[in-house]
């Protein structure tokens, strides 16, 4: 099993203005991971996606580390004015993007759901049929490219193991599958190990992330937290420090046999390469005691 981390772990000090966008590679490299995942490509001023893909793929090729994943957002419900083929139009040149990086997958969301205001039917099951139609028309175009395509539980919405699992046995397609994001089970207050269990015969990639958790029947903790669906209070935790079931999810994992990239996806107030390092050292250590 090879260990990554997503670019969106990095996005703290990206931001913070002690690193850039294009050091992560050779970071991720230094750090000790194996492999790294793109997330939302931020290129400079005045530039795309598409013609900032190719610098980082040498700055990985410098690093001599693997490009794992490309990670991206969509919404067939409201993404390209609420037109689902036009939103898969729009995710063919992001495979594209995907193809210069060198990146074997793309993880893209497959809607928020419905808002408040929408009129009629807002149930999972009746957003259903257009999440299939357009999974099924972005996987088709990857599959010639050599891309696996993925949704991810993320967003509230397509969030729920159940749900998702709909999604998956309703695209049916060999080059689609799931990311299974162990910490994200818990946006929708779902305990993260029942929801693995379920999500791995369909996983393509994995990310590890943990949270804090706190009852919402508590006051609000305030600055970093944010509320799962049901109203518990979360804040992204350094792997090992949180409430998620890491130990217990990677038993799943190797239960079913899996074997593919395991990567880190840091989201703590914490010092941006501090937290990293720290979540790095405690996966192995996790690993070991499973192995």
């Amino acid at each position: 099993m090879k260990l990554g981390v997503s670019s969106y772990s990095f996005s703290g000090a990206v931001r913070a203005g002690t690193m850039k966008f294009i050091d992560v590679p050779a970071k991720a490299r230094e750090m000790g991971f194996d492999v790294v995942e793109f997330s939302t490509l931020r290129p400079p001023d005045g530039e795309t996606s598409l013609n900032f893909a190719p610098k980082l793929r040498e700055a990985a090729d410098r690093a001599g580390i693997t490009v794992a994943n490309y990670t991206i957002g969509a919404d067939f419900i409201n993404g390209s004015g609420g037109d689902w083929a036009k939103e898969a139009e729009r995710l063919k040149d992001e495979l594209r993007v995907a193809k210069i990086l060198g990146a074997p997958s793309m993880r893209h969301d497959a809607t928020s759901g419905y808002s408040a205001g929408d009129k009629g039917a807002k149930g999972f099951d009746n957003a259903l049929p257009i999440l299939i139609n357009g999974c099924r028309a972005v996987t088709e175009f990857a599959a010639d490219m050599g891309i696996r395509t993925m949704v991810e539980n993320h967003g509230f919405f397509c969030q729920d193991s159940e749900r998702v699992e709909k999604l998956m046995n309703g695209v049916n397609h060999p080059n689609f599958g799931w990311l299974v994001d162990m910490g994200n089970f818990l946006c929708a207050d779902e305990n993260p190990a029942l929801a693995v269990g379920r999500a791995m015969p369909y996983a393509f990639h994995v990310h590890v992330k943990d949270f804090h958790v706190k009852s919402g029947c508590l006051p609000d903790p305030g600055q970093g937290w944010f509320q799962s669906r049901g109203g518990n209070y979360l804040r992204g935790a350094i792997i090992g420090h949180g409430d998620v079931p890491i130990i217990q999810c990677l038993k799943v994992m190797k239960k079913i046999g899996y074997g593919g990239v395991l990567s880190i996806e840091f989201e703590g107030i914490e010092e941006t390469l501090k937290g990293i390092q720290i979540g790095l050292e405690n996966l192995r250590r996790f690993i070991a005691t499973v192995n």
